[in-house]
């Protein structure tokens, strides 16, 4: 029943559209910054402090560069036209008539959610890491934000960690945008809604600015220490908002 939930979840997800046109403009996005990435040389790990671009540092700068996209177009794109487009045209009705748990529909939903961006952050890296081997100053060692000084297996573990919880700040987005978007009446306030949440949670507290500067936020954190970043701050805000997520979902008058 699961497996056959989260196959007619993606199929209507690849169906769409919106689906297509979000993927083609980030095709375009990565194709360009590829060929910035090629012409200049040279990025930031953040606004204060630029680099060089190497072999071994150019999937995690290539991310910075593509991540405002994926937060503020490609995300809230996919999940307002998944939560609320289905509703307000009808199509979750149809799937509701059918003896399925709300609870079971709302994961496959997320998890699909979840699977586009994963699918995209596994082509940037790739992208990113054939950009650097292919174009880039070929080097042994290099090193990032703090002084950090790394060798090519250090180097990629760095991306991989880096990606990684990239990819958890972008659960925790599909997370809230979710919630919006089943409040709001329609997909095109749902979206407007979810942007507004990013970029105020910027004036609700600092702590909260690796939502609106992911790549930024992640690089200072991987620069300190023994960083508790993911369990102090990012689960309990993920877990959070999947228990108001749940609530909601259970709440709402779907098929009325």
């Amino acid at each position: 029943m699961m497996t056959g939930l989260f196959i007619s979840e993606l199929e209507r997800t690849f169906k769409r559209k919106k689906t297509a046109a979000v993927l083609a403009v980030y095709a375009g996005l990565l194709a360009f910054i590829w060929f910035f990435f090629q012409r200049g040389g040279i990025s930031f790990f953040d606004a204060a402090h630029d680099v060089k671009i190497d072999s071994l540092n150019s999937a995690p700068l290539l991310l910075r560069d593509l991540s405002f996209a994926i937060t503020f177009i490609v995300i809230p794109m996919f999940v307002a036209d998944s939560f609320n487009g289905e509703y307000t045209s009808g199509a979750l009705r149809m799937v509701l008539i059918r003896p399925h748990h709300r609870v079971k529909l709302f994961f496959v939903k997320w998890a699909v959610q979840c699977l586009l961006v994963f699918i995209i952050l596994c082509i940037t890296w790739v992208a990113g890491t054939c950009l650097g081997r292919m174009v880039m100053p070929h080097v042994d060692e290099t090193t990032f934000l703090g002084g950090h000084t790394l060798g090519t297996l250090g180097a990629l573990l760095y991306s991989l960690k880096f990606y990684g919880i990239c990819f958890c700040i972008f659960i925790a987005v599909i997370s809230i945008g979710s919630i919006l978007s089943v409040l709001m009446p329609n997909s095109i306030l749902s979206y407007v809604a979810t942007i507004g949440a990013l970029i105020g949670s910027v004036y609700v507290s600092d702590k909260l600015s690796f939502f609106f500067s992911v790549t930024d936020s992640v690089f200072r954190e991987l620069s300190r220490p023994n960083s508790e970043f993911l369990v102090n701050l990012l689960f309990p805000i993920l877990l959070i908002s999947l228990i108001i997520n749940l609530f909601v979902w259970k709440k709402k008058e779907w098929v009325g």
